[in-house]
């Protein structure tokens, strides 16, 4: 990978390990519904999105407008239905693991990203004609073993990874033919059509707005460092690496999340999943040997 790449490979790390702790401040709200974390994550990132675009990004906003003005009718009903096709996958993604977070269990959450970079790779393989080489192909049959592994436990648990995993994966190759817009626009506009579009459930479905502060702490954790950061992080690193790569960076999450699991949310963990999840490490290695190897050469290099 070209020296500069390397910072979309570590923007791609730096989102994915963020998310590993998302299960903190999704559990101190597990009293609540899971709709209801949904609609209030969606508003309050859509506020601090356009408050950050309209003081201090209203250059880029000008520059996107005038990009696609420039483009023919054709070309810009292809955005509006990459937009719409993005947005609704990536908000069932969100609703789908806020659900399984708080009602199935930690481990079909994390198991949810490991499942995930197979199958934005092999869609980035076979959509994006992403070229794999032997070396990652490998690397994707020892995450296949591991997963297999760790597949052996609740059928329930593995079919909400599956659907959750499947969501974001095609979220992301999507975002990955989205090369002209600026990403943070991007991102303001995709949550922008999800609030439109949970806005009617949620003003048939909602109960009174909650007054906790608890609450709210909670839901601003979790719209910033939880959805707007990781996302944008996520998105901008797409712009010097292919999904494929995104895509098996993912492992990051889950391996984060398990540490999480264990250590602050005390489960318990048998010699079985430890070692599955030692083999996803390996596979990560494997996957991304090329882009380790500059990084040590550029560090032994001398100033």
């Amino acid at each position: 990978m070209p020296k500069s790449n390397l910072k979309y490979f570590f923007a791609g790390i730096l989102s994915f390990a963020i998310w590993g702790f998302f299960s903190i401040p999704l559990r101190n709200l597990q009293a609540f519904p899971s709709e209801e974390i949904l609609y209030y994550r969606i508003f309050t990132s859509v506020v601090f999105l356009w408050i950050a675009i309209l003081f201090f990004r209203k250059k880029e906003l000008r520059k996107d407008l005038a990009y696609i003005k420039g483009l023919h009718v054709k070309q810009k009903r292809v955005i509006l239905w990459q937009l719409l096709a993005s947005t609704v996958l990536l908000t069932s993604n969100w609703y789908t693991y806020i659900f399984a977070v708080n009602n199935v269990s930690l481990q079909s959450g994390a198991f949810a990203y490991m499942v995930c970079p197979l199958i934005t790779a092999f869609g980035g393989f076979l959509i994006l004609k992403e070229q794999l080489s032997r070396l990652k192909l490998i690397s994707l049959g020892i995450a296949l073993v591991s997963i297999v592994l760790l597949a052996t436990g609740s059928f329930v648990e593995v079919l909400w990874s599956v659907i959750i995993a499947s969501l974001y994966a095609f979220y992301l190759i999507i975002q990955r033919k989205m090369q002209h817009l600026d990403k943070f626009n991007v991102l303001a506009v995709q949550i922008g059509i999800a609030m439109l579009i949970m806005l009617p459930l949620y003003l048939i479905k909602a109960g009174p707005v909650p007054v906790s502060i608890w609450f709210w702490g909670n839901i601003a954790v979790i719209a910033l460092f939880f959805t707007i950061i990781p996302l944008f992080l996520s998105l901008y690193s797409l712009i010097g690496i292919p999904s494929s790569t995104l895509g098996i960076i993912i492992y990051v999450n889950p391996m984060i999340a398990f540490t999480v699991a264990i250590f602050y949310f005390g489960e318990h963990v048998d010699a079985h999943k430890l070692f599955a999840y030692l083999l996803l490490l390996v596979s990560v290695i494997v996957f991304n040997w090329g882009i380790i190897k500059d990084i040590l050469i550029f560090k032994t290099k001398p100033s």
